[in-house]
């Protein structure tokens, strides 16, 4: 194509290439694109437990670390850290010398592992440092005789702290993968995921994933590598225990969230197979700086700190916190126990029926510039339901954001409107939010009345004839602090 014409394809929006391969390559651009857009739509499957993490045990670690100025934690902490998020780790002891290791052996019971513990080897496979299947108190000697003359072979410089020693894990047919936080300098925290072992260099089989994770995140992850063939069995080989894997990978995205100071983390090798998984080795490093960065996430994670139990003068009690994505089927539920009186109000249309991607937008919000807080019956409650949602969408260059509210009939009259509206307005000052505004239909009286009461300003609005403006000035001195 000459350059008359491709100025003229380019003055009418239409692309040129230079090349049928560049051609194909922006198509497939497109394609790709889409399916990402479709997989995003996509609902999350709910966990099948409530996670509980020991956020206390892992912050008394790292805190040790900093104030001995030690950027890496040694494997025994490490594996301390990971069994506080509920990560399985095989039981190990520090042995400062061969009769310490002998002691620890018959403890643990034979046959057991001896590594090299020093803060100033990595791999410890590297220098030789690792012993596997000792069977007997002599052999326990002689390992760490061996690995002591060995390191001090290859690394002179090497400060040895002790002999790690730890039981082999049985794990019949497991598969080795490895599990990982790098940090990028423009997305921040990295979640990586893929073929372990020695050899996992060689392999250079893995996927990348932004956290936080769910398990639909965390199974894609999964499913991106060549691994995850194998993993869903083979010829006499079973399945491995693919739930206790995409837990063990939303654990660790909830450790990358919870902890500013995580710099990197690996486990490897982790087990991998029919009866669940168990970590045999771990590494975790963490910035020692005084001040770090708190803000560094891509994606802003759930924010937990919005939960809370409320129960009325009646004695019923719910749960109040921000929706998450898996929560798709209770608000299409609960809309269509709605009444049509309810759902104009709302919509300000009669609208029939909500849509898979209408749920979705609703459901998958982006909390650093969206909220949506929802009542819902207590999640230990067997058929939990979704009775009310309040939602603050944010404007992109002003601060200011519009509010949404609407009640279910079913648990109206017990005040959750009056605590909705009050605990979203308390976010917006907490975000730094300077008005909140919303649109009412005028025979919205309820409505109306509760955003009076909230001391929300009313005008109506002369091009919508029957619906009425409400805005509220927000304490900037509030906002502020």
């Amino acid at each position: 194509m000459n350059s008359p014409s491709r100025s003229l394809f380019a003055e009418r929006g239409i692309p040129s290439y230079a090349t049928p391969e560049s051609a194909v390559n922006s198509f497939m651009y497109l394609v790709h694109y889409r399916q990402n857009q479709k997989i995003l739509m996509e609902t999350p499957p709910a966990l099948t437990e409530d996670l509980e993490f020991d956020v206390k045990t892992a912050q008394s670690i790292v805190d040790k670390a900093v104030a001995q100025k030690r950027e890496w934690l040694n494997e025994m902490e490490a594996k301390q850290v990971l069994a506080a998020y509920g990560i399985p780790t095989v039981t190990t002891r520090l042995a400062k010398t061969a009769k310490e290791a002998v002691s620890f052996a018959k403890e643990l019971g034979y046959p057991v592992a001896v590594k090299i513990c020093s803060p100033d080897i990595l791999h410890k496979s590297d220098v030789q440092g690792v012993a596997l299947n000792l069977a007997s108190e002599a052999a326990v000697k002689q390992a760490v005789l061996d690995i002591q003359n060995t390191v001090q072979h290859h690394r002179p410089d090497a400060q040895i702290e002790g002999f790690f020693v730890q039981n082999m894990a049985n794990y019949k047919d497991a598969h080795e993968v490895i599990l990982g936080v790098l940090n990028d300098p423009t997305f921040g925290p990295v979640l990586m995921f893929g073929q372990g072992g020695t050899a996992v260099e060689v392999y250079n089989d893995k996927a990348l994933a932004l956290p936080p994770l769910n398990l639909k995140l965390a199974k894609d992850m999964v499913a991106r590598t060549k691994i995850y063939h194998l993993l869903k069995g083979y010829r006499d080989r079973e399945a491995v225990d693919m739930d206790a894997l995409l837990l063990t990978l939303i654990k660790l995205s909830q450790l990358v969230v919870d902890f500013d100071r995580l710099v990197e983390l690996d486990v490897n090798p982790l087990l991998v197979n029919s009866q669940g998984v168990v970590a045999l080795d771990a590494r975790i490093r963490i910035s020692i700086k005084s001040e770090v960065k708190t803000n560094r996430l891509a994606i802003h994670p759930y924010p937990h700190d919005l939960e809370e139990k409320i129960t009325l003068a009646s004695g019923k009690t719910y749960e109040l916190r921000p929706v998450r994505p898996e929560d798709e089927p209770a608000l299409i539920e609960n809309f269509n126990q709605l009444t049509k009186e309810e759902i104009r109000f709302r919509f300000f249309n009669a609208i029939k029926t909500m849509s898979h991607p209408m749920a979705a937008r609703f459901s998958q919000i982006d909390y650093d510039r969206e909220m949506a807080l929802v009542i819902t019956d207590p999640r230990t409650q067997k058929n939990w339901k979704l009775y009310a949602v309040v939602r603050l969408i944010s404007e992109a260059f002003e601060p200011r954001a519009e509010f949404s509210l609407i009640v279910n009939h079913v648990v109206g009259r017990q005040g959750l409107g009056t605590l909705l509206l009050k605990r979203i307005i308390h976010y917006a000052e907490s975000r730094g939010l300077k008005e909140v505004y919303g649109s009412v239909l005028a025979e919205n009286k309820v409505m109306l009345d509760l955003c009076k009461r909230a001391g929300f300003t009313m005008q109506s609005q002369h091009n919508e004839p029957g619906v009425v403006t409400v805005k509220l000035l927000l304490n900037r001195e509030a906002s502020n602090s």
